[in-house]
C-alpha cells in the first residue's frame, strides 16, 4: 500500500464502496477503534452516531457494495430480526470480553449519575457508544453478560441495576426478534431509565421497608427528574419516551403520567418487565434477592393488568426456568451455577463448584443436563442459603 493510496476524510463524505483504514478523529471519551469495508449507509450512521468525524480510506481498496444484501429496518409493528444469528462465541472467551464491558457500564453510569447529581449536562453518545459494545456482546453470546447480572455487589445496587436492565432488555429484545435499531435503542433507555434517582435522598432510596404515601411520592419524582436530565442532552424523543413509561402500568395506575393500555409504547411495557424482574431478583444491603422462580410469579400476577401478559410470558421464556447465573441444588448433593440452556427447559448446562456433603468448594466443571440422567435439578437456591460467598468464588475460579 502507497502512502498516497491514504486519505483523510470527513464522516459526511464517507460513501459504501469505501475502505476505512483508520479513525482520524472522533468527540467522546469513548475511543473507537475500527477498520474495514464500508458495506452499507447504515454502517456510516452507525461511525457517525458513535462520534466519528474523519476517517482515513484507503483507495487502493475501494470496491462496489453488494446492494442486494442491504437491509432495511421495518417499523416496530413489524418486528423483524435485522440479521441472521450468527454462530455463538465460547462462553469462557466472551466471559472475559464482557467482564471488562461490565465493569465499564459501572464507571460509566457512576459518571452519569454525578452529572444529573450536579446538574450538568453528559455527552450522551458515551451511553449509546458503550450500549452498542453491549448489544455487540450479547449478539456474540448473551449468557456471559446475562451471567454477570446475578454476580452483585450490595452497595452498588443504582449503578449495577441500570446496567443489568440493559442487558435483560437487549436480550429480551433480541429474542423475541426485534431489529437492530430497536434493541440498542432498549438498550440504550434500560442504561438511562433511574438516572433521576440520585436527586432522590438517600434516607428515602435506601429505606428498607415500605415507604409511607409521602415518601413514595418523592419516590415517584425520580422519573421525572430523569426525562428533564435527557431531555438537556437532547435525547431523541423515542428513548425519552420509553425511560418516562417504565412505572406505567396497563391500567392506568402507573406513574407519572398515568398512562394506560396501549398508549404505553411496546418498549416502554417490556422496559417495565426488566425493570421489575431485576429489582425484586437483587441482593440489597437491606434485603436478599429472590429467586429468579418466585419473580416470574409476581411478574405473572401483575399480568394483564399492570403489565403485559404475552410479554411477560415471552420474557420468561427468554429467561428460562434458571435463568443464565442462578444457582441450583443437584440431585447428587452439589450446587451449581447455570451456564447456558439447551433444547430442554429443565435440563441447562450447569458449572458445578460446590459439594453439600463435604461442605467444600470443588474445581468447577460444566455438565450439560441434558445429556446426563443421572444427575436432576433439585430447586433453585441462593447462595445465602448455604452462607458461602460465591461472589468470591466466581471472581477467583470461575471468571480467571
Amino acid at each position: 500500500m502507497a502512502e498516497s493510496d491514504l486519505k483523510i476524510i470527513s464522516i459526511g463524505d464517507l460513501k459504501p464502496g469505501m475502505y476505512v483504514n483508520q479513525i482520524a478523529k472522533q468527540s467522546g471519551k469513548i475511543k473507537i477503534k475500527s477498520q474495514g469495508r464500508v458495506t452499507s449507509q447504515s454502517i456510516v450512521t452507525a461511525l457517525r452516531k458513535r462520534g466519528v468525524l474523519k476517517v482515513v480510506i484507503d483507495l487502493s481498496k475501494q470496491f462496489t457494495p453488494d446492494e442486494e444484501k442491504e437491509t432495511v429496518s421495518l417499523p416496530e409493528s413489524e418486528g423483524v430480526k435485522s440479521k441472521a444469528k450468527k454462530p455463538r462465541v465460547n462462553f469462557s472467551i466472551e466471559l472475559d470480553r464482557a467482564e471488562t464491558l461490565y465493569h465499564q457500564g459501572k464507571k460509566i453510569q457512576k459518571e452519569l449519575l454525578e452529572a444529573v447529581e450536579q446538574g450538568l449536562p453528559f455527552d450522551d453518545r458515551i451511553p449509546k457508544t458503550f450500549s452498542h459494545s453491549l448489544v455487540e456482546s450479547v449478539d456474540r453470546n448473551p449468557d456471559a453478560l446475562l451471567c454477570l447480572t446475578r454476580i452483585r455487589e450490595k452497595d452498588d445496587y443504582l449503578l449495577e441495576h441500570s446496567l443489568n436492565v440493559a442487558i435483560i432488555s437487549a436480550n429480551f429484545a433480541r429474542y423475541i426478534g426485534m431489529d437492530e435499531e430497536y434493541v440498542q435503542g432498549l438498550a440504550i433507555s434500560g442504561f438511562l431509565h433511574d438516572l433521576g434517582k440520585i436527586r432522590i435522598p438517600d434516607e428515602i432510596l435506601h429505606k428498607p421497608g415500605r415507604l409511607d404515601d409521602d415518601e413514595m411520592a418523592v419516590m415517584k419524582k425520580h422519573v421525572e427528574y430523569g426525562v428533564e436530565a435527557l431531555r438537556e442532552v437532547e435525547l431523541s424523543p423515542e428513548l425519552i419516551r420509553t425511560v418516562s413509561e417504565h412505572h406505567e402500568r396497563l391500567d392506568g395506575l402507573g406513574y407519572p403520567a398515568g398512562t394506560k393500555g396501549k398508549d404505553i409504547s411496546k418498549a416502554g411495557r417490556m422496559l417495565a418487565i426488566a425493570d421489575m424482574y431485576d429489582a425484586l431478583t437483587a441482593d440489597r444491603c437491606y434485603k436478599a434477592g429472590m429467586p429468579s422462580q418466585r419473580a416470574f410469579s409476581i411478574l405473572i400476577n401483575e399480568s394483564p393488568h399492570k403489565l403485559d401478559k404475552e410479554l411477560v410470558q415471552q420474557f420468561i421464556k427468554c429467561m428460562g426456568i434458571y435463568p443464565v447465573g442462578s444457582l441450583v441444588k443437584l440431585s447428587n448433593e452439589r450446587l451449581a451455577m447455570v451456564v447456558t440452556h439447551t433444547d430442554s427447559p429443565l435440563c441447562p448446562i450447569v458449572k458445578v463448584f460446590y459439594s453439600l456433603t463435604g461442605n467444600h468448594y470443588l474445581p468447577p466443571k460444566d455438565i450439560n443436563l441434558s445429556q446426563d440422567n443421572r444427575i436432576k435439578i433439585e430447586k433453585a437456591v441462593k447462595a445465602s442459603d448455604y452462607k458461602i460467598d460465591f461472589n468470591q468464588f466466581f471472581k477467583q475460579s470461575i471468571s480467571t
